[in-house]
């Protein structure tokens, strides 16, 4: 009895990883056109930057539809964590990141609160700073985890860190705050 040589199985393996990855981008396209976002506001060069109210180090976590917090965007690059700086100013809240940094400005900020989860990606109870904003004719949710101060690292236990989440609470003050004089 003859055996069937080994590149075959090989072979068809390959066709179907190679199929699944063309499903699974095909997938990610089509989710890119769902939401027809405008151009993003670019953030100026770090020398130009207004004075900072708050700035923190914080990992992005991820845009969705406000409300929804599993239909993530992912057009103009909305949909790549990644780690960023964050800095509230006068003029809005700027996330400059490797992925693509942007400004919401402040007259788009709609709020801010404190959640356990966003795009898929859930953290210890209300361990995520989540901003709500205007953008076009869409209102979204972003997602940010604001790294521990003075190089602290966060424990993985099921009680959140009191310094992440203090630092949580003067972002969403500050943001409710900038809201309502935007709004007055």
């Amino acid at each position: 009895m003859r055996d069937a040589p080994t590149w075959v199985p090989v072979a068809i393996l390959f066709a179907i990883l190679l199929l699944a990855y063309l499903g699974m981008w095909r997938g990610w396209r089509r989710r890119a056109h769902k939401h027809d976002l405008p151009p993003l506001i670019e953030v100026p060069a770090v020398a130009d930057l207004p004075p900072a109210t708050l700035q923190s180090g914080a990992r992005y976590f991820g845009t969705t539809t406000s409300g929804s917090w599993l239909d993530r965007v992912v057009a103009r690059g909305l949909g790549a964590r990644s780690s960023c700086r964050l800095s509230l100013s006068a003029e809005g809240l700027d996330v400059i990141r490797l992925a693509g940094s942007f400004r919401i400005p402040a007259a788009a900020l709609r709020g801010a609160r404190r959640d356990q989860g966003i795009a898929g990606k859930v953290v210890p109870p209300h361990g995520v700073l989540v901003v709500t904003w205007q953008h076009g004719e869409y209102e979204l949710d972003t997602g940010f985890r604001l790294e521990p101060s003075g190089g602290e690292r966060a424990e993985a236990t099921s009680a959140p860190d009191t310094s992440v989440a203090e630092r949580h609470d003067a972002w969403v003050r500050s943001i409710s705050k900038m809201v309502k004089e935007n709004t007055a």
